[in-house]
């Protein structure tokens, strides 16, 4: 994943594409890590057979992921983007990708930098069609020593 990209903001264009109701929630439209932003994850509960739960939720977490052993939640500036290759052995992805903690990041479009010129150019990147993006991700949560859990992805 690249360290900057455009949320979802059309609650009505989110809700069609990933077939999830919203939770109440007005974030920012441009995330980078530590920002807040929505993602799509399976419920807990729907692991136990109640038809009643939602197949997927849509939960409001920090970009970057904060495995539950970091010391602060500014461990999410390195974490990023997790690497297919590597997520299932490096220490911060890995109790993540052991425990199938899948997640769907929903965006309008990612930035990368192209380098011909030189000079990093942000470059925004969409599907062809216009429609969302469902980019591939991990999630986790952490508590912090006051207490609070923070989910992040």
């Amino acid at each position: 994943m690249c360290s900057h990209y455009q949320a979802l903001k059309d609650r009505a264009r989110f809700e069609k594409q990933f077939n999830v109701r919203l939770p109440p929630y007005t974030g920012v439209y441009d995330v980078w890590p530590t920002y807040a932003a929505l993602f799509i994850r399976r419920p807990h509960e729907a692991d136990v057979g109640d038809e009643a739960v939602p197949e997927r939720e849509a939960l409001a977490g920090q970009f970057g992921l904060v495995p539950h052993w970091a010391k602060d939640d500014k461990f999410g500036r390195r974490t990023f983007n997790a690497r297919s290759e590597t997520a299932a052995t490096l220490p911060s992805f890995r109790d993540a990708w052991r425990k199938c903690h899948r997640c769907i990041i929903p965006a309008e479009a990612v930035y990368e930098p192209d380098w011909r010129s030189g000079k990093a150019i942000p470059t925004r990147i969409t599907r062809t069609d216009g429609e969302p993006m469902g980019i591939a991700g991990l999630w986790s949560w952490w508590r912090s020593p006051a207490g609070e859990e923070l989910h992040s992805f």
